[in-house]
């Protein structure tokens, strides 16, 4: 196993064992933006959000989360470059409700899994430099779910808005430190997405 397999595998162990504690109910997710109410939906979107990173016309919000965590980021080389520099390895974040309860984990995949074991992958599908001193923002599509029922069985879409922070950094790589791993401190929006066939669909979509 290489260096990066290992420093993978050990960051992954550790969002595992955070999945341990909080206790927000999938009904409490759920309630995080209210079916019928308009205003609940549209409160949640941030100012400036490119309609690049709009989903698909049939796709309605479910729910915001808020994340904080690090992105992980390892000083390296790759195959077609030589030059040691920061390269992404995964994302670690909590993922928490408005009223500021735990509810799940995002991690390498990437994965957002909440405590009721359903969980969601993600594809990136889009993305748009809005500010930057932060990570893009980004429109991703569900690739895969868990087994297991909750709340994120149904997700379709998935954006990632209003970022701080988590940028690789842009010293500190060389033949010296090869190997080192960094977490960089970073929180975002997370929007989440279902399938909507009848009714009003409410997007943060630029528009």
């Amino acid at each position: 196993m290489n260096i990066m397999n290992q420093k993978i595998v050990l960051l992954v162990a550790g969002v595992g064992a955070s999945m341990l504690v909080g206790c927000a109910s999938t009904a409490e997710l759920e309630g995080n933006i209210g079916e019928d109410s308009e205003a609940s939906y549209e409160s949640i979107c941030p100012a400036g959000v490119p309609a690049a990173l709009a989903p698909a016309a049939d796709q309605s919000i479910k729910a915001r989360l808020n994340a904080v965590g690090v992105q992980v980021y390892m000083c390296g080389t790759t195959p077609t470059n030589s030059t040691p520099a920061w390269l992404f390895v995964n994302p670690q974040a909590n993922l928490m409700s408005d009223s500021g309860r735990f509810v799940g984990t995002h991690f390498i995949g990437p994965v957002w899994q909440g405590h009721d074991g359903s969980s969601v992958t993600g594809a990136k599908v889009a993305g748009a430099t809005v500010d930057a001193t932060a990570l893009p923002w980004l429109l991703l599509k569900a690739t895969a779910h868990a087994d297991a029922e909750g709340f994120f069985d149904d997700v379709t879409s998935i954006q990632r808005l209003a970022t701080v922070g988590g940028n690789a950094p842009t010293t500190g790589c060389d033949a010296t430190t090869l190997g080192t791993i960094l977490q960089v401190p970073y929180s975002a929006e997370y929007v989440f997405y279902k399938t909507k066939t009848k009714g009003k669909i409410v997007q943060c979509n630029g528009s």
